[in-house]
């Protein structure tokens, strides 16, 4: 098994457009990373602005890669502040 982070994040009205325009791109680059098994956001149809996630890494240093990628990117500037409620599984103790 991988690690599977799960959860969801909420955006504020004021930046959902943005969040909406940067997201393609976003999950374009991170399914093109070396060891992404799985990488899904979707908003909430019932509920705009929740987006729900799903991401699964072949191990630990693909998730640690990823982090590292998205801290220097467009998207981390687009949603700087954004709370997120994720669960990771499958990282060793």
């Amino acid at each position: 098994m991988g690690v599977i982070l799960s959860g969801y994040f909420k955006v504020p009205p004021a930046h959902l457009e943005d969040i909406r325009a940067a997201l393609p791109r976003h999950i374009r680059l991170s399914r093109g990373e070396p060891g992404c098994l799985c990488f899904d956001i979707t908003e909430d149809p019932d509920q705009p602005g929740l987006f729900n996630v799903y991401e699964e890494f072949t191990d630990a240093e693909a998730l640690r890669a990823h982090r590292r990628r998205c801290d220097a990117s467009a998207w981390a500037e687009v949603s700087h502040g954004i709370q997120r409620h994720y669960t990771v599984t499958g990282l060793a103790p």
